[in-house]
């Protein structure tokens, strides 16, 4: 590819297949692209583009189609991408940008990025063990229910009920509140992972309701049980922070691709199902080290993503809650643009992580 003409040739190809989806004749590269050079010279170009693999001809047609070898090049050599339009910014700020927990804003941003694609969008839940405890919060539910909530400095917020021994007033719930706050408000959640030991009551986060210690029969012994179970709570809830989960958004955008995915349809499907399976796809292009991550077709690590490409970047790296959100799509995709919205969305989420 030493050949700037070829170069140029071979991303006329990939523009013009991607916009009509169908193979590229040299006719249609004279037309739509000024080269300044005769068909003739542009089918000898596609002749060694195609001996080289960055092309190929469909046995139905006599123009040419990209490979993954071609969008790969055309990838690599992509110095010119289209800002995003005032409108497409101002979707951004106003979806991402308002109040709620970080469950709430990982939707809208996986909402937001996909409509900016139409593709389907995947965020990473972040990763917060670098994340601090920011605050502690126990409301009593009733006589002897109590409610525990997490919140970190990540905006990731976990909750739990508690059923405690005997009744606990008000003034006792504050002094359990300030307590806790104590001991672990401003700690970060990998020392309170490695030093305390979780609870034993075999109950999840998410409003689940551990069972009381019991036993107890004064009401000092009540209390200091109480405390016990909501510090226990509280390890619970930290460990619950490690959870690796994926938010996805625009699945539905594959049915406009499936006459390009065919029989391979069906095992894309069932791997989304499978979260375990986009997860390690995505933590394996952490690997990558670049600020935008491309995977097209078979560098894909799993088969049935073999016929996709995936663009993904690292967001929240400042506010210590690292993970990645990504596109992913056919091969036959707009990189440009769809690179210009992952890096504009990734970096706006860090900015509101930062500020969190």
């Amino acid at each position: 590819m030493n050949d700037s003409r070829r170069a140029q040739v071979l991303r006329a190809i990939v523009e013009d297949f991607v916009a009509t989806n169908e193979p590229v004749g040299s006719k249609a590269i004279v037309q739509r692209h000024t080269l300044g050079v005769s068909p003739a010279t542009i089918r000898n170009d596609m002749a060694h583009l195609e001996q080289e693999g960055y092309i190929a001809q469909p046995h139905t047609s006599a123009g040419r189609i990209p490979t993954d070898l071609g969008y790969r090049m055309f990838v690599d050599r992509i110095d010119d991408f289209k800002p995003l339009t005032q409108a497409e910014r101002r979707a951004i700020f106003q979806l991402i940008d308002g109040n709620g927990d970080l469950d709430d804003m990982l939707d809208r941003t996986v909402r937001v990025l996909s409509g900016l694609t139409h593709q389907v969008a995947l965020i990473q839940y972040p990763t917060v063990s670098r994340a601090t405890i920011k605050h502690i919060e126990v409301v009593g539910l009733g006589p002897n229910r109590i409610l525990v909530v997490l919140i970190t400095d990540a905006g990731q917020v976990e909750q739990k009920v508690v059923i405690t021994p005997g009744v606990i007033d008000d003034e006792s719930l504050r002094g359990i509140r300030d307590e806790v706050n104590t001991e672990f408000s401003g700690q970060k959640l990998s020392k309170v992972m490695s030093t305390v030991t979780p609870s034993t009551t075999g109950a999840v986060a998410d409003g689940t309701e551990t069972e009381p210690l019991g036993g107890a029969n004064s009401v000092g012994a009540e209390l200091a049980a109480a405390l016990t179970q909501v510090r226990a709570t509280v390890t619970d809830l930290v460990i619950a922070t490690r959870e690796e989960r994926i938010i996805m958004a625009g699945t539905a955008n594959l049915a406009r691709s499936g006459r390009e995915f065919g029989e391979k349809m069906a095992p894309i499907l069932e791997a989304f199902e499978e979260q375990v399976v986009l997860l390690k796809l995505l933590t394996s292009m952490a690997e990558d080290q670049e600020e935008i991550s491309v995977r097209i077709g078979r560098e894909n690590t799993h088969e049935s993503f073999s016929s996709t490409s995936l663009v993904a970047a690292e967001y929240g790296h400042d506010a210590g809650s690292s993970a990645r959100l990504a596109v992913l799509g056919p091969t036959r995709m707009d990189y440009p643009t769809t690179i210009t919205a992952v890096r504009a969305v990734a970096k706006y989420v860090s900015s509101v992580l930062d500020q969190s």
